[in-house]
């Protein structure tokens, strides 16, 4: 299995795109996340993966910086399934703001023609806390990391041989997420800023972390690689260097900074 890091900025960031990522195994493709704009087309476009071959979407919560790229999913499938370019169905999974919203945004933005298929062939699909899923042949399954900010979901991929793949979603580890995220393969996990520059960057204010938070968390949930994205971008040139310095004094395991675009062997 592949991730292809489409985005790995911040909702604000204008060097890189904002966080969102595509899983991929034997041709089958989850994109996670949207990013904030039309943008995901050609995130997908460069990274040679197919929107039409992007059967399966998950949405973690309805900051525009995550959702506004899914629109533009719906539209270009939606679209060739009115023009009978697409064929079979596609999935969209978020809990139920999410979809509530997704529904609303299609039958508000796109013309009749396309948003028939809404619901009908491009299926919109309520998740709840704590529910299994089988996605690209995977088992997901999806848990509310208690936002307090707006209603979001993570989720704990098995990877079939007794190991998994956490996504804690863009805010820091929580525990109410320990039982998903301890003893993880992998755990992807924002980073905002380094911890040097807090006071800075102000992360907390955000109900964001900081490379060393994030890194101590990993170290005691025992995880294996550490992923680091939706940071800040005043320093795309060095992030990679800068992060791995500081995370690797609190994380005895791989650290990975990926630019976008970037794809990683899980």
């Amino acid at each position: 299995m592949e991730i292809t890091m489409l985005g790995t900025g911040n909702a604000l960031a204008a060097k890189c795109y904002n966080t969102c990522f595509v899983l991929s195994e034997n041709n089958r493709h989850l994109l996670v996340d949207g990013g904030g704009g039309n943008t995901v087309l050609d995130q997908l476009h460069q990274a040679n993966l197919p929107w039409n071959g992007i059967r399966d979407i998950f949405v973690t919560h309805k900051h525009i910086d995550h959702i506004l790229g899914i629109v533009w999913m719906m539209r270009i499938i939606c679209q060739h399934m009115n023009q009978e370019q697409y064929e079979g169905e596609a999935y969209i999974y978020g809990h139920d703001e999410v979809i509530a919203i997704l529904y609303n945004l299609a039958h508000t933005l796109l013309p009749k023609t396309h948003n028939r298929f809404v619901g009908n062939r491009l299926h919109l699909v309520t998740v709840q806390d704590g529910e299994m899923w089988e996605i690209i042949g995977k088992k997901f399954t999806f848990f509310d990391i208690r936002s307090s900010k707006t209603k979001q979901y993570g989720f704990t991929m098995d990877f079939g041989n007794g190991e998994k793949l956490t996504c804690c979603g863009d805010e820091p580890y929580r525990e109410c997420m320990h039982a998903y995220a301890q003893d993880s393969k992998w755990l992807l996990h924002e980073a905002f800023c380094l911890h040097s520059q807090a006071d800075i960057y102000k992360p907390y204010e955000k109900s964001h972390s900081t490379v060393k938070d994030a890194c101590l968390a990993a170290q005691e949930l025992h995880v294996e690689n550490l992923l680091l994205y939706h940071t800040v971008d005043n320093y795309m040139g060095n992030r990679k260097d800068l992060y791995l310095a500081e995370g690797r004094q609190y994380f005895q395991g791989n650290i990975y900074v990926p630019e976008d675009l970037e794809f990683l062997v899980l």
